[in-house]
């Protein structure tokens, strides 16, 4: 290894004892008789104190990649740093190589750019504290989310990325066949029809952290491709599944942020949200950007259908595979009944989404007649979940989070952009990249698409 310790692990403990470091220079401040430097990576900083050297103060740049040997001393009495966890030392330098010089910034790294200006230069911004500390409690909710499921005995599927257009969603990213001409794939908007199907196969609790597309309008909370925690449950009823969900971020909240969340949530119907707080995603906080309050609910019985005044037909609320509140015969429920669904809100903005679905090809096919889908459109587009559900498919519900946005809440950032390492600017475009771009007419052509005029 280059280096013996990271920057966090250096301390006072150390002191009188010879280290390698690696890490980039935060800050250079010269002085007549030295050079003190302020190393970082994103374990901490430390300071180094290099004997004035014109040639090689000259090559040493903010933003450079280094290493320095030396040995640790401790800060003269009165010159500690108590912002620092390595205020108490420093590292008296008396080797040091510079791995990679870096040039004029093209933003101050310490200042406020243009968002557009950090997502070009991403490589840079993600250097920030700022980002680093978002990312790092990124991966330690991902962590968090997956010990808890795994130790609930949840299986982890991958499901295609390669998929099938399906409608009553929003626009999918299709992806022409080079092997079948004019048939396309499409990325996942969910791997919905996956998860019913793995109940069918019986893995009884599903989860995956999936990674899902929509060509949708993009706003503060919403990316073109972003992160579901994905989850499918065998033999249950809504209780069930959200008294599981419950657990969950009960147990994600303590260990990421060491908060405890209060369980049960609070139960509002939709009727309920939209007459008292003018929202199915109610902000039940009694302190509305205090950061560190977090007010959980459900919004539970949501219309099955709602109607398109530019379609002239009903739609699905959620999705056609969720099942409908019946009477007392199974078929008993129409246009205007409510579905066994449910949304989990976290300070007004709504985080998870689900329903117990449809497992009975009768009750399947009544919502399809008051959707107004003929038998032979359904076979053609949901023809292979339709037979798999005839083949014994157990009563069976689930959830999706948009695992950006609780991250996002989180962190108390106002963007998912935020959250995410590598994430699409307002209009859909990585600036970094330089992406969606041009292919040539040689690609076009070997998909069986026509050239540029």
């Amino acid at each position: 290894m280059l280096r013996t310790h990271n920057l966090g692990e250096v301390n006072e403990k150390l002191a009188g004892k010879s280290v390698k470091l690696c890490g980039w220079v935060d800050s250079i401040r010269p002085f007549k008789s030295m050079t003190f430097i302020l190393l970082r990576d994103r374990y901490g900083k430390v300071q180094a104190v290099l004997p004035k050297d014109k040639e090689l103060s000259e090559k040493v740049t903010l933003e450079s990649c280094i290493f320095i040997e030396g040995k640790v001393k401790t800060r003269p009495k009165g010159l500690e740093n108590p912002g620092m966890a390595s205020g108490k030392i420093e590292v008296e330098v008396n080797k040091i190589k510079v791995f990679n010089a870096c040039p004029k910034l093209p933003f101050d790294m310490k200042g406020d750019p243009l968002e557009d200006m950090r997502l070009k230069y991403r490589f840079l911004d993600l250097r920030t504290e700022r980002m680093q500390r978002n990312l790092i409690l990124r991966s330690n909710a991902l962590k968090a989310v997956r010990d808890f499921f795994h130790d609930e005995k949840f299986i982890e599927i991958e499901t295609p990325i390669l998929a099938k257009s399906t409608p009553e969603g929003a626009r999918d990213y299709i992806v022409p066949s080079r092997v079948h001409p004019n048939r396309f794939f499409a990325l996942p908007q969910s791997p919905q029809l996956f998860k019913q199907l793995s109940q069918v196969a019986g893995f009884d609790k599903y989860i995956q952290i999936a990674r899902c597309f929509r060509d949708e309008d993009l706003r503060s909370d919403r990316q073109p491709e972003f992160t579901q925690i994905d989850v499918e449950m065998s033999f249950i009823e809504q209780n069930d599944l959200i008294d599981t969900m419950e657990r969950m971020l009960k147990d994600v909240f303590k260990k990421v942020l060491n908060v405890d969340v209060k369980t049960p949530f609070k139960r509002i119907t939709y009727e309920e949200a939209i007459k008292k707080y003018g929202s199915d995603a109610p902000d039940l906080r009694k302190d509305k950007n205090n950061p560190k309050e977090f007010a959980f609910c459900w919004v539970l019985d949501f219309p099955l259908f709602e109607y398109s005044k530019e379609e002239k037909r009903y739609k699905s609320t959620h999705h056609p595979f969720t099942m409908p509140q019946v009477g007392k015969n199974k078929l008993d429920f129409n246009e205007k009944s409510k579905a066994v669904a449910y949304d989990v809100v976290l300070n007004g903005s709504e985080i998870g989404g689900g329903s117990i679905r449809i497992h009975d090809s009768e009750i399947q096919e009544k919502v399809f007649d008051l959707l107004k889908i003929s038998k032979a459109e359904a076979k053609k587009k949901f023809g292979f979940l339709l037979e798999a559900l005839k083949f014994g498919a157990p009563p069976h519900g689930g959830i999706a989070f948009g695992f950006d946005r609780v991250v996002q809440i989180m962190a108390a950032e106002d963007s998912i952009r935020e959250v995410i390492a590598f994430p699409k600017n307002k209009e859909s475009k990585d600036l970094m990249l330089d992406a969606p771009s041009e292919v040539s007419d040689k690609q076009l052509k070997e998909v069986h698409l026509k050239g540029r005029r």
